[in-house]
């Protein structure tokens, strides 16, 4: 016998189904990632249509059957419409919405995940926080959370914690003066220690500081070199938002 449970979390993604309804995809606190059809939420004047759409944060109360989910009502706290209203702001909040959902999985605990997007999400709507930051932040801190981030405390050749002055994506992290590597780039101490403040800080304290445009050129470089040697997959939303960001720009 199904059952109806209240979930706080946020809308990852919507897609329709049929003439009114929507498959929305929720990241919740309390199961994980999960799947849950929207009755009526396309039709007009339904309570469920703002609920049912992506970065929709608050409570979904959801009927539990056999084998799926369907949302009964909803209790939206944040729409982040300052996020949507903004062409750059949404590019960006779209890739996060996607990197969760290729992190998370259904009833596991995804609380440190879900924290992690909601303040990555309030941090695309601060003006004084360059969004190209903050996507470096987001990049590295998920890969934290599931346990695949850098060594950049310790040379990944022979352990020594002096002279990290290389990194080196294929090899997992830094390296020291003596351990250079073919592949390696110079990483100065600003960088690493930009590194080891994300990897180390609570998710709180994440968006609390600004780096240089040198060392932030740096992290770009770094986690998009790492990123592409360990995750293996495509984002859409990152090709989208890298062309939308190439267009902007002109």
């Amino acid at each position: 016998m199904g059952q109806t449970i209240v979930l706080t979390g946020m809308v990852l993604a919507a897609i329709p189904i049929g003439d009114y309804d929507k498959r929305i995809t929720i990241l919740t606190r309390e199961r994980g990632k999960i799947s849950a059809f929207a009755r009526g939420a396309r039709r007009q004047g339904s309570q469920l249509t703002a609920a049912a759409n992506p970065f929709a944060f608050g409570e979904f109360e959801v009927y539990e059957g056999r084998s799926s989910y369907t949302v009964v009502k909803a209790s939206i706290s944040n729409y982040f419409r300052q996020l949507v209203e903004d062409f750059e702001n949404v590019y960006y909040g779209f890739y996060f919405l996607e990197i969760a959902d290729y992190y998370t999985r259904e009833n596991s605990d995804e609380i440190h995940m879900l924290k992690l997007l909601y303040q990555s999400m309030r941090a695309l709507e601060h003006e004084q926080l360059p969004n190209r930051l903050v996507r470096c932040i987001y990049e590295l801190k998920a890969m934290v959370v599931n346990g695949e981030y850098p060594n950049v405390f310790s040379c990944q050749s022979c352990g020594r914690e002096e002279e990290l002055i290389w990194f080196d994506s294929s090899r997992g992290g830094v390296l020291c003066q003596g351990c250079k590597s073919s592949g390696a780039i110079p990483v100065d101490a600003s960088t690493r220690y930009t590194l080891q403040y994300i990897i180390t800080s609570g998710i709180e304290k994440l968006y609390t500081f600004t780096v240089s445009g040198e060392v932030l050129s740096r992290l770009e470089w770094i986690m998009r070199d790492y990123m592409g040697r360990y995750i293996d997959r495509s984002f859409q939303s990152l090709q989208v938002l890298e062309e939308n960001l190439d267009f902007l720009a002109r």
